[in-house]
Protein backbone atom coordinates (compact mmCIF):
# COMPACT_ATOMS: atom_id res chain seq x y z
CA UNK A 1 0.00 0.00 0.00
CA UNK A 2 1.36 3.42 -1.39
CA UNK A 3 -1.54 5.50 -1.97
CA UNK A 4 -2.91 7.20 1.03
CA UNK A 5 -6.47 6.89 -0.38
CA UNK A 6 -5.82 3.59 0.04
CA UNK A 7 -8.33 1.93 2.66
CA UNK A 8 -5.69 1.97 5.73
CA UNK A 9 -6.45 -1.80 6.21
CA UNK A 10 -3.95 -1.85 9.94
CA UNK A 11 -2.39 -5.82 8.01
CA UNK A 12 -1.29 -3.12 5.81
CA UNK A 13 0.24 -0.79 7.41
CA UNK A 14 1.68 -2.44 9.53
CA UNK A 15 3.59 -4.67 7.20
CA UNK A 16 4.61 -1.73 5.36
CA UNK A 17 6.27 -0.52 8.80
CA UNK A 18 7.61 -3.72 9.76
CA UNK A 19 9.98 -3.15 6.30
CA UNK A 20 10.89 0.23 7.24
CA UNK A 21 11.85 -0.17 11.11
CA UNK A 22 15.30 -0.79 10.99
CA UNK A 23 16.51 2.69 9.99
CA UNK A 24 12.80 4.37 10.78
CA UNK A 25 14.51 6.88 13.88
CA UNK A 26 17.95 7.40 11.56
CA UNK A 27 15.32 8.97 8.52
CA UNK A 28 12.77 10.59 10.57
CA UNK A 29 16.24 12.77 12.14
CA UNK A 30 17.51 13.31 8.39
CA UNK A 31 13.71 13.74 6.78
CA UNK A 32 12.56 16.77 9.32
CA UNK A 33 16.12 18.08 9.93
CA UNK A 34 16.41 16.85 13.50
CA UNK A 35 12.80 18.84 14.20
CA UNK A 36 11.53 15.52 15.48
CA UNK A 37 13.70 15.97 19.40
CA UNK A 38 12.12 18.91 19.21
CA UNK A 39 8.97 17.90 18.61
CA UNK A 40 9.49 14.87 20.90
CA UNK A 41 10.70 16.85 24.14
CA UNK A 42 7.58 19.04 23.78
CA UNK A 43 5.31 15.87 23.82
CA UNK A 44 6.91 14.90 26.93
CA UNK A 45 6.50 18.78 28.95
CA UNK A 46 2.71 18.43 27.55
CA UNK A 47 2.55 15.25 29.15
CA UNK A 48 4.00 16.22 32.37
CA UNK A 49 4.03 12.63 33.57
CA UNK A 50 4.45 12.67 37.43
CA UNK A 51 5.30 10.16 40.15
CA UNK A 52 3.01 7.21 39.94
CA UNK A 53 1.45 8.18 36.85
CA UNK A 54 0.83 5.75 34.04
CA UNK A 55 1.46 6.49 30.66
CA UNK A 56 0.28 4.72 26.92
CA UNK A 57 2.72 6.05 23.99
CA UNK A 58 0.65 4.28 21.73
CA UNK A 59 1.87 4.09 17.74
CA UNK A 60 5.12 4.33 20.05
CA UNK A 61 7.11 2.60 16.71
CA UNK A 62 10.87 1.27 18.17
CA UNK A 63 9.91 3.03 21.17
CA UNK A 64 12.44 6.06 21.31
CA UNK A 65 9.94 8.62 22.69
CA UNK A 66 8.76 6.24 25.42
CA UNK A 67 11.80 6.98 27.85
CA UNK A 68 10.76 10.57 28.04
CA UNK A 69 8.04 10.31 29.86
CA UNK A 70 9.44 8.12 32.75
CA UNK A 71 11.95 11.03 33.51
CA UNK A 72 9.79 12.36 36.43
CA UNK A 73 9.00 8.84 37.79
CA UNK A 74 6.14 7.86 35.58
CA UNK A 75 6.07 4.44 34.51
CA UNK A 76 5.10 4.20 30.18
CA UNK A 77 4.21 1.53 28.02
CA UNK A 78 5.35 1.05 24.96
CA UNK A 79 2.28 0.17 22.21
CA UNK A 80 2.74 -0.41 18.50
CA UNK A 81 0.85 -2.76 15.96
CA UNK A 82 3.78 -3.03 13.47
CA UNK A 83 5.95 -6.05 14.85
CA UNK A 84 8.86 -5.18 13.05
CA UNK A 85 8.85 -1.75 15.37
CA UNK A 86 8.50 -3.58 18.79
CA UNK A 87 11.35 -5.96 17.84
CA UNK A 88 13.51 -3.63 16.81
CA UNK A 89 12.54 -1.65 19.98
CA UNK A 90 12.97 -4.41 22.36
CA UNK A 91 16.50 -5.35 20.93
CA UNK A 92 17.52 -1.48 21.36
CA UNK A 93 15.55 -0.62 25.01
CA UNK A 94 14.61 -4.07 26.49
CA UNK A 95 11.62 -4.13 28.60
CA UNK A 96 9.32 -7.00 30.41
CA UNK A 97 5.40 -6.05 30.70
CA UNK A 98 5.56 -9.06 33.90
CA UNK A 99 8.57 -7.67 35.82
CA UNK A 100 8.16 -4.22 35.16
CA UNK A 101 12.09 -4.03 34.56
CA UNK A 102 12.68 -1.02 31.56
CA UNK A 103 9.84 -0.08 29.55
CA UNK A 104 7.17 -2.81 28.35
CA UNK A 105 6.50 -3.36 24.61
CA UNK A 106 3.08 -4.22 23.52
CA UNK A 107 1.76 -4.91 20.37
CA UNK A 108 -2.02 -3.50 19.92
CA UNK A 109 -4.27 -1.89 17.50
CA UNK A 110 -4.90 1.66 18.20
CA UNK A 111 -9.04 0.50 17.11
CA UNK A 112 -9.33 -2.23 19.85
CA UNK A 113 -6.48 -1.28 22.80
CA UNK A 114 -5.68 -4.58 24.73
CA UNK A 115 -5.66 -3.09 27.93
CA UNK A 116 -8.59 -2.36 30.56
CA UNK A 117 -10.97 0.80 31.12
CA UNK A 118 -9.89 3.74 32.94
CA UNK A 119 -5.95 2.44 33.56
CA UNK A 120 -3.85 5.73 31.95
CA UNK A 121 -3.56 8.57 33.89
CA UNK A 122 -2.23 10.35 29.92
CA UNK A 123 -2.33 8.42 26.46
CA UNK A 124 -0.09 10.08 23.70
CA UNK A 125 0.14 9.42 19.82
CA UNK A 126 2.81 10.74 17.68
CA UNK A 127 2.17 10.90 13.92
CA UNK A 128 1.07 7.46 13.85
CA UNK A 129 -3.20 9.25 14.09
CA UNK A 130 -3.14 9.32 10.35
CA UNK A 131 -2.10 5.54 9.82
CA UNK A 132 -5.06 4.05 12.02
CA UNK A 133 -8.61 3.23 9.95
CA UNK A 134 -11.22 5.10 11.53
CA UNK A 135 -9.76 7.96 13.56
CA UNK A 136 -12.55 8.88 15.59
CA UNK A 137 -12.68 5.53 16.86
CA UNK A 138 -9.55 5.04 17.84
CA UNK A 139 -9.99 8.13 19.82
CA UNK A 140 -12.57 6.74 21.47
CA UNK A 141 -10.59 3.86 22.45
CA UNK A 142 -8.03 5.96 24.10
CA UNK A 143 -10.48 7.69 25.97
CA UNK A 144 -12.01 4.27 27.27
CA UNK A 145 -8.42 2.75 28.79
CA UNK A 146 -7.68 6.78 30.53
CA UNK A 147 -8.93 7.64 33.63
CA UNK A 148 -11.93 10.32 34.53
CA UNK A 149 -9.91 13.56 34.07
CA UNK A 150 -6.87 12.25 31.97
CA UNK A 151 -4.93 13.80 29.35
CA UNK A 152 -4.75 13.28 26.07
CA UNK A 153 -1.60 14.53 23.32
CA UNK A 154 -1.71 14.08 20.06
CA UNK A 155 1.22 14.98 17.57
CA UNK A 156 0.19 14.79 14.21
CA UNK A 157 1.27 16.18 10.81
CA UNK A 158 -0.69 19.18 10.00
CA UNK A 159 -1.09 22.38 7.81
CA UNK A 160 1.53 24.77 7.71
CA UNK A 161 0.75 28.53 8.58
CA UNK A 162 3.37 30.70 6.76
CA UNK A 163 1.88 30.63 3.73
CA UNK A 164 5.08 31.43 1.69
CA UNK A 165 6.90 28.88 2.94
CA UNK A 166 3.81 25.64 2.12
CA UNK A 167 4.84 25.58 -1.49
CA UNK A 168 8.59 25.01 -0.78
CA UNK A 169 7.44 22.47 2.09
CA UNK A 170 4.82 20.49 -0.16
CA UNK A 171 7.38 20.47 -3.08
CA UNK A 172 10.27 18.69 -0.54
CA UNK A 173 7.19 16.26 0.83
CA UNK A 174 5.64 15.12 -2.39
CA UNK A 175 9.60 14.84 -4.39
CA UNK A 176 12.34 14.52 -2.07
CA UNK A 177 10.93 12.79 0.87
CA UNK A 178 10.87 9.34 -0.72
CA UNK A 179 13.84 9.80 -2.38
CA UNK A 180 15.73 10.83 0.91
CA UNK A 181 14.34 7.58 2.57
CA UNK A 182 15.83 6.10 -0.42
CA UNK A 183 19.64 7.23 -0.11
CA UNK A 184 19.15 6.20 3.42
CA UNK A 185 18.39 2.70 2.72
CA UNK A 186 14.83 2.60 3.82
CA UNK A 187 11.51 2.20 2.01
CA UNK A 188 10.74 4.21 -0.13
CA UNK A 189 7.00 3.37 -1.33
CA UNK A 190 6.62 3.63 2.99
CA UNK A 191 7.87 7.43 2.38
CA UNK A 192 5.80 7.75 -0.57
CA UNK A 193 2.81 6.92 1.79
CA UNK A 194 4.11 9.18 4.33
CA UNK A 195 4.36 11.64 2.05
CA UNK A 196 0.78 11.54 0.51
CA UNK A 197 -0.82 10.93 4.11
CA UNK A 198 0.18 14.32 5.29
CA UNK A 199 -0.77 16.19 2.22
CA UNK A 200 -4.47 14.33 3.29
CA UNK A 201 -4.61 14.86 6.66
CA UNK A 202 -7.43 17.22 8.42
CA UNK A 203 -5.66 20.67 9.53
CA UNK A 204 -5.62 21.94 13.18
CA UNK A 205 -9.09 22.85 14.03
CA UNK A 206 -11.06 20.02 11.71
CA UNK A 207 -8.77 17.23 13.92
CA UNK A 208 -10.04 19.44 17.20
CA UNK A 209 -13.65 18.61 16.04
CA UNK A 210 -12.34 15.33 15.75
CA UNK A 211 -11.12 14.72 18.84
CA UNK A 212 -14.50 16.43 20.94
CA UNK A 213 -16.74 14.48 19.10
CA UNK A 214 -14.62 11.29 20.70
CA UNK A 215 -15.37 12.49 24.10
CA UNK A 216 -12.45 14.67 25.04
CA UNK A 217 -13.25 17.85 26.43
CA UNK A 218 -10.73 21.28 26.63
CA UNK A 219 -9.23 20.31 23.16
CA UNK A 220 -6.73 22.72 22.36
CA UNK A 221 -3.65 23.04 19.77
CA UNK A 222 -0.14 24.21 19.18
CA UNK A 223 1.81 24.61 16.08
CA UNK A 224 5.22 23.70 16.05
CA UNK A 225 7.50 24.98 13.18
CA UNK A 226 5.39 26.78 11.29
CA UNK A 227 2.44 24.04 11.63
CA UNK A 228 4.25 21.58 9.92
CA UNK A 229 3.06 19.27 13.42
CA UNK A 230 0.20 20.32 15.38
CA UNK A 231 -0.03 19.04 19.04
CA UNK A 232 -3.52 18.79 20.39
CA UNK A 233 -4.25 18.17 24.22
CA UNK A 234 -7.51 17.24 25.80
CA UNK A 235 -8.94 15.64 28.57
CA UNK A 236 -10.77 12.88 29.74
CA UNK A 237 -14.57 14.73 31.79
CA UNK A 238 -14.22 13.97 35.22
Amino acid sequence: MTRAQLDKQPDEVAAMFDRTARRYDLVNDVISLGQVRLWRRAVAAAVDAGPGELVLDLGAGTGTSTDSFTTLGARAIASDFSMGMLRTGVRRHGGNALTGEGVPFVAGDAMRLPFADEVFDAVTISVALRNVHDTEQALREMARVTRPGGRLVVLEFSHVTFAPFDLVYREYLMRMLPKVAKVFGSNDDSYEYLAESIRDWPDQRTLARIIQRAGWERVAWRDLTMGIVAMHRGFKPA
